[in-house]
């Protein structure tokens, strides 16, 4: 299996065009809705891109389901997109979006909190073993590959068991958001939860009811956990996904303005999306081109308890920012934004509508206040109290992949 792997690796070598060095022009550079001028302001750029989190495929990790894969390597690269993009979500949600990560530095105990959550291990709630093990109850194998409305509806239902994040995920649907929707998902209050027995994520362990003292117990990030140092909010900060097809086989020009115009949104927190047989997590352009993290690199799983400091190395890109052009774009993408008030997500409705809805004859995607009534009725999503998956496990890698022509086919 390792030479299969191998193999899949060297392809992606081949196929994978790409660009390194910035260009020198005086065009700006939108990052996750911050704006740079290469010539006067790299340094900055860069120390924004390499503060991003980057979740790579990892290899030697515990076998997801005990007999599965214990690596995702030629099949996890839309996963760790979907972790990239839900781990800037909890950064500007925690740390904000100014935020800035130093190598060798000293980080904030949220920032680890963060990390803790996506560890490729089985007890972390946004790790592939989780996500692969959710994406089951989509269709899909432990083992297959996702494409960016997949991803987007493992994540909404991961998010429902992390009562840490206490994160609201809306996926729209036919290219419709719904603001009445999203208003009532956000502001349905979080109920503040007994603890109960059990291992914590951070080496502690909650008490049970009849041995609870008067001393508070360190919170968990773990989703089946409950956390009582959080208050009830009255808004749950939002990750906003909007999965669109913009065109049938290439993305239709007319869309592309559009596209950049979401990057220059203060809301932005980057796009899943890819071309054939890769899948990338867009932060940003210049000119014509998109900048993109890869996660088409092999590393090892970092062995950390939960509760202890990660060695965090591997989890920035430290090189300069990849580039490809919008026009070699699958047109099958999701589009991702973070509202951390409703203020914030009020913002957001004026400028799609000033920006994209107003400016386009042919609209990216719609952005409505009720839902349209030919609709079944909205459903605030909730945490199921018996939680499962249904996933059925792989006895071996060698069934990952079928014949070449399967390979992370984005246009399909």
């Amino acid at each position: 299996m390792e030479a299969v792997l191998a193999k899949y690796e060297n392809q992606i070598n081949v196929f994978s065009e790409y660009l390194e060095d910035l260009p020198d022009t005086d065009e700006p550079v939108w990052i996750l809705g911050e704006c740079y001028n290469v010539k006067t302001g790299k340094s900055e750029l860069l120390s924004d891109v390499r503060s991003r989190l980057w979740f790579t495929y990892r290899k030697k990790f515990s076998p997801i389901g005990g007999t599965g894969p214990s690596s995702d390597t030629g099949w996890g690269c839309m996963l760790r997109c979907g972790q990239m993009i839900l781990a800037q979500a909890l950064v500007c949600r925690h740390l904000g979006r100014e935020w800035r990560w130093v190598a060798e530095g000293t980080q904030p105990v949220e920032y680890h909190r963060i990390l803790h959550c996506f560890l490729d291990r089985k007890d972390s709630c946004y790790s592939i073993h989780q996500m692969a093990q959710m994406g089951v109850g989509e269709g899909k194998s432990v083992g297959e590959w996702y494409g960016p409305n997949t991803v987007a509806q493992v994540l909404k239902k991961l998010a429902l068991f992390d009562d840490w994040n206490s994160l609201a995920v809306y996926v729209s649907m036919d290219n419709t958001v719904v603001i009445e929707d999203i208003k009532k998902q956000c502001r349905q209050a979080n109920q503040e939860a007994k603890p109960r027995a059990g291992p914590c994520a951070w080496g502690e362990v909650y008490p049970s009811d009849d041995s609870l003292s008067g001393q508070r117990q360190a919170p968990c990030p773990l989703s089946h956990f409950h956390d009582t140092s959080q208050q009830p909010l009255d808004w749950r900060p939002l990750l906003l996904l909007i999965p669109l097809r913009m065109g049938i086989n290439d993305i239709n020009p007319v869309y592309i303005q559009a596209l950049k115009e979401c990057f220059k949104m203060p809301q932005s927190c980057g796009v899943l999306g890819g071309k054939p047989n890769l899948a990338y997590y867009f932060i940003g352009f210049i000119d014509d081109e998109l900048i993109y993290l890869d996660p088409h690199t092999t590393q090892l799983a970092v062995d950390s308890e939960m509760g202890s400091t990660v060695d965090d190395q591997s989890y920035h890109c430290q090189r300069n920012p990849r580039r490809m052009k919008i026009t070699s774009l699958d047109p099958s993408v999701a589009l991702g934004f973070f509202c951390k008030s409703e203020e914030d997500f009020d913002s957001w409705c004026n400028l799609v509508q000033q920006e994209i809805l107003k400016k386009r004859n042919l609209r990216m995607f719609e952005l409505v206040e009720k839902r349209p009534s030919h609709w079944p009725p909205f459903i605030t999503p909730t945490k199921p109290e018996v939680p499962t998956t249904g996933a059925e496990f792989i006895e071996s890698t060698d069934k990952l992949f079928e014949s070449e022509e399967e390979f992370e086919i984005l246009n399909v």
